[in-house]
């Protein structure tokens, strides 16, 4: 089983940004990006568009393997 924190860092890291650098794009700190990646915060719905739209992803990709039944 998969969470949104791992499928993001995964994400990530596939098209090789860093955490800082990413941030930067989210317009949010790198402790964010952190907090997300460890699922110790879950993004707002706009958070999630913009991460879609800057790792040029689905909202799939972001899902995949995520189970709902928890």
């Amino acid at each position: 089983m998969k969470t949104f924190g791992e499928n993001l860092k995964n994400l990530r890291k596939y098209h090789k940004i860093s955490q800082c650098d990413f941030a930067k794009k989210m317009k949010t700190s790198q402790q964010r990006i952190s907090e997300w990646e460890c699922d110790k915060v879950e993004p707002s719905l706009y958070n999630i568009l913009r991460i879609i739209k800057i790792l040029d992803c689905s909202f799939e990709d972001l899902a995949d393997g995520i189970d709902c039944e928890q």
